[in-house]
């Protein structure tokens, strides 16, 4: 509880700008976008991680990406969830990360970041919190207003394949490519756009097609990240928070992060579910008899 108390201080002493570049500065890293060592890339056989992922030898770049996405969007679902004051409260709490997603998407060109968010705003652990969206909708109106009308649908449209590009873009979307190579060994999400719907051959070929780009125009994302990312003063407290080792320790401690990441997930869905309707109980419905 102390490092959850810290954590939360940390992001609360940085506004959304500080938040999203310090974002990006850690999906890079990570993604091996910048500061990639002549060491890294001999062992890579490629320059940047964006090209790694597209070949065989890059599973576990994948697979590491894969969780990063999945254990921020649960984090933010806590950050959320653990709010267990007023709805005011919560509600400031929406407005922030929501800030954070269009700093993402606007300014910095993080989009593995911006749909962590966003995927955390659509669990349905957050979404059915009616009180909550009620008081966004009331003390933040442009904010809200800014969620439903523009962030979902463009959040749709980038799994869809069918988004306009951003102006800049420092983090591609990466998802249903990391999803369409890894498949068959890690399901953590259920099925995927392109399983259910009409277009779904479509959709696939659109991130397939997306991804080529990516890898082709690697060094160009890199060039991008470095002239926003060269411009800031780090707090490397707040780079450690969003370490990915750092969320899953953070989440399920040392020795549960080892644990079979199904089993994770699905426990902590559970204590999600719990979460929320403590904080929000489902309405009874009364049987007329």
């Amino acid at each position: 509880m102390v490092v959850l108390k810290r954590a939360k201080e940390l992001l609360l002493s940085h506004n959304h700008h500080s938040i999203a570049r310090h974002l990006l500065m850690a999906d890079c890293q990570v993604a091996r976008i910048v500061g990639v060592t002549p060491e890294v890339k001999g062992q890579m056989g490629v320059s940047s991680g964006l090209e790694l992922v597209t070949l065989p030898h890059g599973r576990q770049l994948r697979l590491d990406l894969m969780e990063r996405h999945h254990t921020m969007a649960i984090g933010v679902a806590v950050d959320i969830l653990g709010c267990t004051g007023s709805a005011d409260e919560r509600a400031s709490t929406l407005n922030r990360i929501i800030l954070v997603a269009v700093e993402l998407k606007d300014t910095v060109g993080d989009l593995f970041a911006f749909t962590a968010l966003m995927k955390a705003l659509d669990l349905p652990q957050i979404s059915r919190l009616e009180e909550t969206w009620t008081t966004l909708r009331r003390n933040y109106t442009q904010t809200a207003i800014n969620y439903e009308k523009i962030l979902k649908p463009f959040y749709k449209n980038l799994y869809e394949g069918t988004a306009s590009s951003p102006a800049v873009v420092c983090v591609p979307l990466l998802l249903p490519l990391l999803t369409l190579m890894e498949r068959p060994s890690i399901t953590p999400e259920g099925v995927e756009l392109w399983e259910t719907s009409d277009q779904g051959c479509d959709i696939m070929l659109r991130h397939l097609e997306s991804a080529r780009e990516v890898a082709h125009n690697a060094q160009s994302y890199t060039a991008k990240a470095q002239k926003i990312l060269q411009e800031l003063t780090w707090d490397e407290d707040l780079l450690e928070v969003f370490k990915t080792d750092f969320q899953l320790r953070l989440l399920w401690g040392s020795r549960g992060a080892s644990v079979n990441q199904s089993d994770r997930y699905n426990k902590f869905n559970l204590i999600l579910n719990a979460l929320s309707r403590k904080l929000e109980p489902p309405l009874k419905t009364q049987t007329l008899i």
